[in-house]
């Protein structure tokens, strides 16, 4: 296969992991944003738990960067869209923490770990974004 390739077989991957990623992203944002909305309308496997609900939030979101990135970024990259994809869910799962620190967990240890972990991951991304070549 090339890197033209021009045929509707060709293209399929690419254009699966973009709606897949997509939708991914779409519905993790929703269940980040509006837990009780995504709850009611998809996930409603009693008893209701937002921080549940915005941790699945979190992961989705970070597999939708995963496809995405392989999608439109780098292809032939898995490290690149390793770091940038688990990146983007540790970075949403700090938020989903930060957001949800009156539910439980230690938000102290919780927020600023997840927070750097995410940090370090999008940044190892960066680099490595920086080193393909053009």
């Amino acid at each position: 296969m090339t890197a033209g390739a021009s045929s509707p077989l060709d293209r399929f991957p690419q254009m699966i992991a973009r709606v897949g990623g997509g939708l991914l992203l779409a519905f993790g944002l929703w269940a980040m944003a509006g837990p009780r909305s995504f709850f009611d309308s998809l996930a409603t496997f009693d008893p209701y738990n937002q921080h549940l609900i915005q941790d699945l939030g979190a992961f989705q979101i970070g597999l939708g960067v995963v496809l995405l990135v392989a999608a439109l970024v780098s292809p032939s990259d898995g490290l690149l869209t390793g770091l940038v994809g688990v990146g983007a869910a540790m970075a949403a799962h700090a938020v989903s923490h930060a957001v949800g620190h009156d539910l439980g967990g230690t938000p102290k240890v919780d927020i600023p770990v997840f927070a750097l972990l995410g940090g370090l991951l999008l940044g190892g991304g960066l680099v490595r974004w920086r080193q393909l070549p053009a």
